[in-house]
């Protein structure tokens, strides 16, 4: 009903992959780590009803790809990306959804750009330097490291999920259940998955062991910034990083559907409402954690 529009941005050193579904306020969705556009077809093609939605894969992802070789990649320079993207996109401030490292993104974007910014939901960022044993998790994503670098990017995908770092989070797309088909584009999406992993661990996890966000800078900064969380997920490792954030920002976290990661696509219809009542600024009906959402 709403097909993508699929464009492209250059900037220096690359050229940026995205899609536009729909009319409206723009709404700028940032995936997550290894993710690209494609996580947020759904959801995104849900809202494009209501919203000028554009997703896009970030730089060194998928179809962003460098002029030339990979380079590092820290959350501030993805931040300026999306400060070209939105530029591009027009003057008027937009709504920005970000999930997991993408939620680090769409902060560091505020704190940068706070004038481009409408409002921002920030689904679960991992500031583990926010809790109290930040310590363990560096120190624990520096392993994670170590395994890449002796065992590849496989092994240190299992080590993260076990070591609890990403609670949840579906960095690979799921295959069907034993009596289904694959849907349409998953055999691609899952081999431009396998490539984004080896360029995550070897280009942007250790920027993101330790980051903090601009804290004052976002306080001061007159976007709204709503702070999410999955309700599957909240003693997780990103959901208690998450409430502390929320806690710093002076404000509480709002439920979403599932998990860290799970309900883009476990409840994508559910999820996608709850995104709109919350830009629509309806978070306050279901907003403290332990509400039961909307009847």
């Amino acid at each position: 009903m709403y097909p993508a529009k699929v464009e492209s941005l250059k900037l220096p050193g690359a050229c940026l992959h995205y899609e536009v579904r729909g009319s409206g306020p723009v709404l700028l969705m940032i995936p997550a780590g290894p993710m690209d556009a494609d996580v947020f077809a759904e959801v995104a093609g849900l809202l494009a009803g209501r919203y000028t939605v554009v997703t896009y894969d970030t730089r060194g992802n998928s179809r962003s790809v460098f002029d030339g070789p990979p380079e590092d990649r820290s959350v501030a320079d993805h931040a300026d990306d999306a400060h070209h993207l939105l530029a591009a996109l027009g003057s008027e401030p937009a709504y920005v959804f970000g999930t997991s490292s993408g939620a680090l993104i769409g902060l560091g974007l505020v704190a940068a750009h706070p004038g481009q910014v409408r409002a921002l939901v920030a689904h679960e960022p991992p500031v583990t330097e926010l809790l109290d044993e930040a310590g363990h998790h560096r120190a624990e994503g520096r392993r994670i490291h170590e395994t890449y670098l002796a065992e590849g990017a496989d092994a240190a995908l299992a080590s993260m999920i076990r070591s609890g770092e990403m609670d949840g989070d579906r960095e690979e797309p799921e295959g069907p259940g034993p009596e289904g088909e694959p849907g349409p584009g998953i055999p691609e999406m899952t081999a431009r998955m396998r490539k984004n992993v080896e360029f995550y661990f070897a280009h942007q996890w250790l920027p993101l062991i330790g980051h903090v966000p601009d804290i004052a800078g976002l306080r001061a900064a007159p976007t709204r910034i709503v702070v999410a969380g999955g309700v599957e997920s909240r003693e997780q490792v990103a959901g208690r990083a998450a409430a502390a954030l929320a806690g710093r920002l002076g404000t509480t976290v709002v439920d979403f559907p599932g998990d860290h990661g799970g309900g883009l696509a476990d409840r994508p219809a559910e999820f996608a409402e709850r995104l709109h009542s919350v830009l629509a600024g309806g978070e306050e009906r279901y907003a403290a954690r332990g509400s039961s959402g909307p009847s």
